[in-house]
């Protein structure tokens, strides 16, 4: 039977004191106190095994880093969007390939549509919060850009109508998602899904995936500008 556990805390110079009502049983509270092993030991584990199931899906990867690169030489542009933890990996990613990840080099385009916040409080103040990214992506981006939605459960609303409305111009879609897809699988013509449903470990895997994409633009970038550089010098 559970038990309501009652602590009288003091609040010091007040006298007065504050009642916090626990609905755990003491032996519950001593079960969830936290401990190296089922913190630390579960939480690497589970990476492990998640991050293992990336390197399965490298030709995809490969294909998605090549869409890109692509897109990098015609002088498109790699949009990214998302919500929370998300919308951060947006714009770490973007940062990446405008400034740099590893190697001196030109800046490249790319722009995270999470960042403005009037753009942003504007659109959903007019049109609703499914439109912030959709809306930006009607006014930026071009046909030969590549949007990259980024999901953990693949049902994020507001990434789906963005993923919509790139297909309606002309847009190549990449979507990032746990296990399954949800509902932006069907509408990406690149899905990385990884096979997962914690969010933590979604993300981790997002995020190297993200970085092993910034390093194979790089080194394209790089390598094709060396290629042009001996060209001109007659090297080639």
């Amino acid at each position: 039977m559970r038990i309501a556990h009652a602590a009288m805390i003091a609040t010091g110079a007040a006298s007065a004191d504050r009642v916090y009502i626990s609905l755990f049983t003491p032996k519950e509270c001593m079960a969830n106190h936290p401990d190296r092993e089922t913190v630390f030991g579960k939480a690497i584990a589970d990476h492990l095994a998640v991050i293992a199931t990336v390197e399965e899906q490298q030709d995809l990867l490969e294909t998605i880093a090549r869409v890109m690169a692509s897109a990098l030489h015609r002088g498109n542009t790699i949009l990214w969007c998302g919500n929370g933890g998300s919308a951060g990996d947006s714009q770490h990613l973007a940062a990446e390939i405008v400034g740099r990840f590893r190697r001196e080099r030109r800046g490249l385009p790319s722009i995270a549509l999470t960042t403005d916040t009037s753009i942003l409080t504007s659109i959903a103040n007019d049109y609703g919060y499914e439109a912030v990214f959709a809306r930006q992506v009607e006014a930026i981006a071009k046909p030969g850009d590549v949007l990259v939605g980024i999901s953990t459960s693949g049902n994020s609303h507001n990434v789906i109508c963005a993923l919509e409305a790139a297909r309606a111009h002309g847009v190549m879609t990449v979507a990032f998602t746990g296990e399954g897809g949800g509902r932006m699988g069907a509408l990406a013509d690149h899905l990385f899904a990884v096979s997962s449903r914690d969010t933590a470990r979604i993300q981790e895997a997002h995020i190297l995936a993200g970085h092993m994409l910034c390093d194979w633009l790089e080194l394209d970038w790089v390598a094709a500008q060396a290629a042009a550089e001996a060209k001109e010098a007659g090297v080639l």
